[in-house]
């Protein structure tokens, strides 16, 4: 049977087990939307290409598996750009299918014509142009390959409009390699010893996890490993709910301390950036031992005592086996656990009064807590903004791998409704929030109409606080004031649900109206905007 290389593409992701694609429509990629379509794979259409890309991204960190997205040439394509860059700095697996002009064109100014690979590849795990229709089979199912093995990321595939036309004989069609079973790479069994002696050996002792033991699915290997050996453990702010934020060895609001403190440090699966000041949030003096699948990362940016090269699931199995055959003391009651304990004790104490604040404009401590009592336990929230972001920090817990979606490491705002709308696809029967702030819900209210569309009830909740970032007496910020956008209204004029809030006390019903009103809802909370959590930058002051 003849057939063209739209089709193949389509065939290749549901072979790969594609069950969703995003995408904004165009040319070429039209008939990969329909062949998709036709093998079963759900499409969902988006108002703008970023939201597209963002929410694909959203779909993966969710799900653990690529998400999907394509678009038209040209500007389509480059408007999925700050989603794969997303994605990128986050080690998130996804497949970028962008659409182009026929290679044929090429050097002729054709239309569109831009170097797509070339602009892709600073920011993608790897990027491919298929050149025969016949290949895209092989192509496209090593682009998935290399999107979930080792360190995660995404794949960019240059889709040409005269490739993908393009007819053959589907017999002859490149049959896709696949490798049946893959193993985890394990750690040296030696440097393992070592590791876990050194923890025995320690006084103030603690785990720092990352987005590693997320994507190699180690939360319950991290589990059964704090619970033996009775360490306490934090987690990057994307990776909260790898254990539950109540977990008896969690002590959030020690988190800074802890840091300070600690004289031994595992870190597994997360990287010395400029979330962690380059290694330096910990103390110049504590002996680290670090887990990382991708060696280059192993004493990047802090030197460390002890670099472990393998999968966080593999190695983490190897230490729980360690401790069991070395007679490892726990220190579940050790004094360097009620020293945390009665840390985050005070600090709760400390922040009780504005969470509990009947001030207006209402403190968005105060929101976050409304937010969180109301929430279900096993709710999937994405974070976004700036104050909002910190405080939301601070304040609302996360008890489930995955359901904690924020903007990482790249700072980027607008993610919050995309991602919602991408978890609400992976986990239709979980409850979804997303937490706002009003500069950032701008940035993609648009596709509030594609949760509508798609009769997808997720909750957007905005701490509304008239502009970008905090209002400050003395320090000028240009482009800070916004007025008091009326979301609540734009949501009613899209076919949602929309409520404005003013009072502290009106914050819990309004959110019960949202959750039970079956469709997508913004509740749009006028905050403080004087009320300022702890950014790390203002300007270009660092603080």
């Amino acid at each position: 049977m003849e057939v063209d290389g739209s089709y193949l593409v389509a065939r290749t992701l549901k072979e790969e087990g594609v069950e969703h694609l995003f995408f904004l429509m165009g040319g070429p990629n039209y008939e990969i939307i329909n062949n998709s379509e036709d093998f079963g794979i759900k499409t969902i259409d988006f108002r703008h290409e970023q939201a597209a890309s963002m929410a694909a991204h959203g779909y993966a960190r969710v799900t653990g598996r690529p998400g999907v997205t394509t678009a038209a040439s040209g500007p389509g394509t480059l408007n999925l750009l700050t989603g794969q860059y997303t994605a990128f700095v986050d080690c998130a697996p996804m497949i970028t299918l962008g659409g182009a002009g026929p290679i044929s064109d090429f050097g002729r100014d054709g239309f569109q014509e831009i170097d797509q690979v070339g602009i892709f590849e600073p920011v993608s795990k790897a990027v491919m142009r298929p050149t025969d229709p016949a290949r895209y089979p092989e192509q496209v199912s090593a682009a998935f390959r290399t999107a979930t093995s080792g360190r995660p990321g995404p794949v960019y595939i240059d889709c040409n409009e005269d490739v993908l036309y393009g007819k053959v004989d589907e017999a002859d069609a490149a049959a896709p390699p696949r490798a049946v079973g893959r193993a985890r790479p394990s750690g040296d069994p030696d440097l393992v010893r070592q590791a876990v002696k050194l923890l025995s050996e320690a006084s103030s002792p603690m785990i720092f996890a990352g987005g590693g033991v997320w994507w190699s699915q180690a939360y319950d290997e991290l589990r059964q490993f704090v619970e033996r050996t009775g360490i306490p453990f934090y987690t990057s702010p994307m990776s909260r709910g790898l254990l539950p934020d109540d977990h008896e060895m969690s002590f959030p609001a020690a988190r800074s301390g802890a840091f300070r403190q600690a004289d031994v440090v595992l870190v597994v699966g997360t990287r010395f950036n400029w979330m962690m000041t380059f290694g330096n949030r910990i103390a110049p003096t504590s002996k680290i031992i670090q887990i990382d699948i991708y060696g280059a990362e192993l004493g990047h940016n802090r030197s460390i005592e002890i670099g472990i090269e393998g999968d966080a699931k593999a190695v983490l199995k190897q230490m729980i086996d360690e401790v069991g055959r070395s007679g490892f003391e726990s220190k579940a009651e050790s004094k360097w656990i009620e020293t945390l304990r009665q840390a985050d004790l005070d600090r709760r104490e400390r922040v009780a009064p504005l969470e509990n604040s009947e001030q207006r404009p209402i403190h968005p401590l105060r929101l976050c807590k409304e937010l969180r009592d109301v929430m279900d336990r096993d709710a999937i929230i994405a974070v976004d903004g700036n104050e909002i972001l910190h405080y939301g920090r601070q304040s609302v817990p996360t008890y489930f791998p995955g359901h904690r979606l924020n903007s990482g490491p790249s700072g980027c705002m607008g993610v919050g409704l995309p991602y919602a709308i991408g978890a609400k696809i992976a986990k239709p029967e979980k409850q979804v929030v997303a937490l706002h702030g009003d500069g950032s819900l701008g940035m993609n209210i648009q596709d509030f109409d594609t949760a509508v569309r798609h009769n997808l009830p997720i909750v957007i909740v905005v701490s509304n606080n008239e502009g970008w970032t905090a209002r400050v007496e003395g320090i000028r910020k240009p482009g800070r004031e916004l007025g008091f956008t009326r979301f609540d209204k734009v949501a009613e004029a899209l076919g949602g649900y929309g409520e404005l809030v003013e009072d502290p006390n009106d914050i819990r019903p309004a959110l019960e109206r949202a959750f039970d009103a079956g469709v997508p809802a913004i509740v749009n909370v006028r905050t403080d905007p004087t009320a300022r959590a702890l950014s790390r930058f203002v300007g270009s002051k660092m603080e």
